[in-house]
């Protein structure tokens, strides 16, 4: 009985809420559409855009409502509402996710409205049922038609606000040209960084090396000892040259995964970072590699973590999980120090973000200030 009640009440509380956000949305449509439509007529079509965003959360918060309740998320799938105003505006009338948005306002209209106005009844039934199970011995019968209820509304408030496939398919194509952008920027930003190390390392010292070998070419009849001591220098730029480039290569794809795989880079990395790190490698040392591109993204994105819990965190350790889906290699980098990091700080998290994006994968991290702070990385691959 006292489950019963409990789930009752928590029903309760959801209908009351979902009644309440019913009469708001029935506001919105009766009065600010209204309002809208003039203001369209009379400052100009800059308001649709903002009117469809303010759908956009509406639906958002009915979304929020319904997960609380029933557990199952309701996915959203926009287009992002950007570019000009003519773009801004083509968006907000095309997009099915927004149709998807509006079919359900209009139901919620009527059905939100019946819903409202039945609230002053739930008092009475539920003196009734108390009555009802006190005196008779009765099982309770307005409990369960409350809980029933609030499922059949949270089923509703599902069906209708479900994105269709052609509002999914639209907002992976925006998924995509965004992932995209992303990679051809990072691999932008990564050319330029090798460009600039060349220029500034290699190619600087090579071309002292050839000065060297020159004037040692010169000096060799003349002063045997002067050659001697150019072409000592010149061996010496040589073998600085090629640490340089031994650099270069390292940031483009690290020999270290070549030639011990996944599990001995990151010992390896956990080894030199400074910080007391534990390596659970979920399996991976049973001699099965996943493609270069993702053990390469894992390695810099654990690379990258590390750095930044050296640098910033505060926390001599830290954790570093690697595991293996069928479909899937995920990473997970935790430090239990001051937390609060921003990826806008430039600490390398969007850059992290952007390599992940690029193997169409997800990057979540959570950073509450005062830590901890966990780096959650799922990069698809097949096996």
């Amino acid at each position: 009985m006292w489950k019963t009640v409990q789930r009752a009440a928590w029903a309760t509380l959801h209908l009351v809420v979902a009644a309440a956000m019913a009469f708001g949305v029935w506001i919105f449509i009766t009065v600010l559409l209204i309002t809208a439509i003039g203001t369209l007529a009379v400052v100009g079509a800059w308001m649709l855009p903002e009117t469809v965003l303010l759908i956009r959360r509406i639906a958002g918060a009915k979304r929020a409502l319904t997960f609380a309740w029933t557990g199952r998320r309701i996915p959203e799938a926009y287009q992002s509402m950007t570019g000009t105003l003519r773009e801004r505006l083509g968006i907000a009338v095309r997009d099915p996710g927004t149709h998807t948005d509006l079919r359900w306002m209009l139901a919620y209209y009527f059905y939100g409205a019946l819903l409202f106005l039945a609230l002053p009844l739930w008092p009475v039934g539920l003196v009734v049922d108390g009555v009802w199970c006190g005196l008779l011995r009765r099982p309770a019968v307005v409990l369960p038609l409350i809980v029933r209820l609030a499922d059949t509304e949270a089923g509703w408030t599902t069906a209708l606000l479900m994105p269709s496939p052609k509002a999914q398919l639209a907002a992976r194509v925006e998924e995509l040209k965004e992932t995209r952008a992303d990679a051809i920027a990072a691999h932008g930003a990564e050319l330029r960084r090798i460009e600039r190390d060349l220029h500034d390392g290699a190619q600087a010292r090579l071309v002292a090396l050839s000065m060297r070998i020159g004037l040692a070419k010169r000096a060799y009849d003349r002063d045997p000892a002067a050659a001697r001591k150019l072409l000592d220098d010149a061996q010496d730029q040589a073998e600085q040259a090629l640490t340089e480039l031994r650099h270069v290569v390292r940031g483009i794809h690290p020999p270290i995964l070549t030639d011990r795989g996944l599990v001995g880079a990151v010992r390896a990395l956990a080894a030199s970072s400074g910080l007391a790190v534990s390596v659970d490698d979920g399996g991976l040392e049973e001699g099965v590699r996943a493609p270069a591109a993702v053990e390469a993204a894992a390695y810099f994105v654990i690379a990258e973590s590390l750095t930044n819990v050296a640098k910033y965190s505060g926390s001599p350790r830290a954790e570093v999980r690697l595991a293996r889906t069928r479909r899937s290699l995920t990473v997970r980098v935790r430090d239990e120090g001051r937390g609060g990091a921003d990826e806008s700080s430039g600490s390398g998290l969007l850059g992290m973000r952007r390599r992940v994006a690029a193997l169409d994968g997800t990057f979540d991290i959570t950073s509450p200030v005062g830590g901890p702070t966990v780096i959650e990385v799922e990069l698809p691959c097949v096996w």
